[in-house]
């Protein structure tokens, strides 16, 4: 059994499970390509804890975390079963690395996980658990939890950090669509850091990375992304998945780390 990639997406919008354009298209494209996993994991910004927590409910809710989207957004399911066994064994790696780790059989299935899961896995027939990011993480705090969860790749258990490229709520909020040109030149230098494997400058991207500040004024959607990088066996080879951007704001992109996929991407469709 080969080892798995890791991922990171860009969930962008609640919007984005029913007007799923470029990027969602590139998200079901990659899950054709991938295959089935035995598992999957995602991080998320949208459950952060004290400490480590992991989802161990053997059924996990749809948790409809936002608030004020068309009201069809909630009524969405995505009703895939949890692993509870799969959550104490991630708990050991985690301990046996010196992160405190607890489970939690009641914490659902945040739109961080399940509306980009909608694309890349939309029959919801894969078990998905859930692991939190402490309230104290950093760049550094990222990087070594993904590092942490790195062995469960070669137990066919596919990582993803899921986050968002850029994350400007404000600008989301107030803007009127036009594409801020800084959101594409953060991209654009990420996505170079990415093409050459260059972890250093990740880990440092909130610090060197052009408009930065504009692009995460505040750093929790970009960690994901430095968890994925973590959960590689190897940076490189890389995939990029252009989504372009969405509300004039929010860049769509999403990696592979460790292996380079020539994507079949049947259809697009438009919001």
């Amino acid at each position: 059994m080969s080892t798995l990639p890791s991922l990171f997406v860009t969930h962008g919008a609640p919007t984005f499970a029913t007007e799923p354009g470029l990027a969602g298209a590139q998200l079901r494209a990659l899950g054709r390509t991938l295959g089935r996993p035995q598992a999957i994991v995602v991080v998320s910004p949208h459950w952060m804890t004290r400490g480590v927590e992991i989802t161990a409910s053997p059924r996990p809710e749809t948790v409809h975390d936002f608030g004020g989207f068309p009201r069809g957004l909630y009524s969405l399911q995505y009703a895939a079963p949890g692993l509870p066994v799969l959550a104490s064994r991630i708990a050991q790696l985690l301990q046996s690395r010196g992160i405190a780790a607890s489970l939690d059989s009641r914490r659902g299935l945040d739109h961080g996980a399940w509306v980009p899961l909608m694309h890349l896995y939309p029959d919801a027939d894969i078990p998905v658990l859930q692991v939190s990011m402490p309230f104290d993480t950093d760049e550094a705090k990222a990087f070594e939890l993904g590092r942490a969860l790195a062995p469960l790749a070669e137990e066919d258990v596919l990582i993803v950090g899921s986050g968002s490229l850029t994350h400007n709520l404000f600008e989301f909020r107030m803007g009127d669509g036009t594409e801020a040109p800084y959101a594409r030149e953060f991209a654009a230098w990420i996505r170079d850091a990415v093409l050459d494997g260059d972890v250093e400058r990740l880990v440092q991207a909130l610090e060197r990375a052009p408009h930065a500040a504009r692009a995460h004024p505040t750093p929790e959607h970009f960690l994901p992304l430095l968890v994925a990088a973590g959960a590689a066996a190897a940076v490189l080879p890389a995939t990029v998945l252009n989504g372009g951007i969405r509300h004039g704001v929010l860049a769509m992109e999403s990696y592979v780390f460790g292996q380079r996929i020539a994507l079949e991407v049947e259809e697009v469709e438009h919001a």
